[in-house]
């Protein structure tokens, strides 16, 4: 990597995970790093904090949006299917198209702000099909692959883990711990989901334990990498503990802080 312009002679790196279609602090993300990691969910289906944003109320309005935020939070979740499913009968067929159409937009923005270079993975509400249409140059993406920054080897792990919420990118543990088994061993471990720590996958806000991967605590626990990188939970009850040799950070919920976190070295 290129000396930075500052000339320090050391090497630092901004992270943000959970972007949820924060563009414009993700266009300054970057500033004074020599690179930007982003661990995914670009795309905002729903804003949890201002139900006005996203793609649910922008189709369906704001008083839905809240009727939708109620019950999921009390967990209700065939009774929040079965309200959305009924939504989504006024759109008819067009309901994959009407989604594709926003969430594309959303890609054209967010993708058109990240720094050069960003290296990037999926999140669970991500639609990694349409990556590929979106990622300029500058943007590496990384899904179960490992690359070198800076001396330093970090692997990348995309997506999340089946849940009844059924967002786009959840998959199997079994097709994950596939993906987390071929990074091997590396000096930063970077991934959407969590280990499976109940202290990090707890969300005080949502009062819900999130999914994180049992497959990803063993790996850190067998592998020993210096840190492990994750967000997914926004408001998690620890963001950052120690699992053996390795430290374990929630790199924060980015549409809400508009902060990404710095690693230097």
């Amino acid at each position: 990597m290129a000396p930075t312009p500052s000339g320090r002679g050391s090497t630092r790196v901004h992270v943000v995970s959970d972007v949820h279609g924060n563009a414009r602090d993700l266009a300054r993300a970057g500033d004074g790093a020599d690179a930007l990691i982003c661990l995914g969910d670009l795309v905002l289906f729903l804003d949890y904090a201002d139900h006005s944003r996203g793609i649910f109320p922008d189709l369906f309005g704001e008083e839905n949006a809240d009727r939708l935020v109620e019950l999921r939070t009390a967990r209700r979740f065939e009774e929040a299917r079965a309200f959305g499913a009924r939504l989504w009968a006024t759109v008819g067929t067009d309901r994959a198209a009407a989604i594709e159409s926003a969430v594309r937009r959303q890609y054209a923005e967010l993708f058109a702000a990240f720094p050069t270079p960003t290296y990037a993975t999926y999140g669970n509400v991500d639609m990694p099909p349409l990556w590929a249409q979106y990622a300029g140059p500058g943007t590496t993406v990384l899904d179960g692959e490992r690359i070198e920054i800076g001396g330093r080897t970090f692997g990348f792990v995309g997506g999340g883990l089946r849940t009844p919420m059924r967002t786009p990118y959840e998959i199997g543990d079994e097709e994950y711990a596939a993906k987390i088994e071929a990074v091997g061993e590396v000096d930063v471990l970077c991934t959407h989901i969590p280990p499976e720590v109940p202290e990090l996958v707890y969300d005080t806000v949502a009062r819900r334990f999130e999914r994180g991967s049992r497959a990803l605590l063993d790996a850190i626990r067998r592998t020993r990498p210096r840190y492990a990188l994750f967000g997914h939970v926004h408001q998690p009850l620890v963001r950052r503990m120690r699992i053996g040799a390795t430290e374990c950070v929630n790199v924060g919920h980015f549409a809400g802080t508009g902060r990404p976190w710095a690693l230097e070295w």
